[in-house]
């Protein structure tokens, strides 16, 4: 089914919207909770959040992409989560790592949490990704948009697993001077 027809569904309040949305985003999404939590049942569990979000957001949004939307949705239930099951032991997996690689380039500074200072750096992060080269731009997006582990992005670009990690070095360091020429203070 259509997006629009989708969007639709959950305009009309048909519980139809959820089912088809299933079927048309289910292993998008699972993959997105699954990357981040590395726990299938809590996976399972943020993509069935993600469908009852969905159904409260949409009316009153309208959603122009809805795989955007639910991915939106699902990272932050997905990262909700991990942080939850992460409060009191510290565990391994992919999203230690993401975090870890960018916190040289983003710092979790209380001017940088400001509303318009983080619309500004969300500009800005797009305005870098937007001057790179598709493959390099989806590299950086595969591994931090969706935390992919390097193998699973080195396999998808034919790529070795030290290009990759080399590639993502290197883009960090480029997205890091990038912020401090704006005037982010790293």
């Amino acid at each position: 089914m259509e997006d629009g027809k989708i969007v639709q569904l959950y305009w009309d309040r048909d519980e139809q919207a959820i089912p088809e949305t299933a079927d048309k985003y289910g292993h998008y999404c699972r993959t997105i909770a699954c990357n981040i939590l590395g726990n299938r049942e809590d996976a399972e569990e943020c993509v069935n959040d993600t469908y009852l979000n969905t159904w409260y957001a949409i009316p009153p949004h309208r959603p122009m992409v809805l795989s955007t939307f639910l991915g939106k949705i699902v990272r932050n239930l997905a990262f909700n989560r991990y942080k939850a099951n992460t409060a009191e032991k510290r565990g391994g997996g992919e999203v230690t790592a993401v975090l870890d690689e960018l916190a040289g380039c983003v710092s979790g500074r209380q001017d940088v949490e400001q509303a318009y200072a983080y619309q500004e750096l969300v500009r800005a992060i797009n305005d870098f990704l937007g001057g790179l080269p598709a493959e390099k731009r989806n590299i950086f997006v595969r591994r931090y948009w969706y935390t992919d582990a390097v193998s699973e992005i080195a396999d998808r670009y034919d790529m070795t697993a030290a290009a990759v990690s080399m590639t993502l070095k290197r883009l960090r360091t480029q997205l890091r001077s990038y912020l401090i020429k704006m005037g982010y203070a790293l």
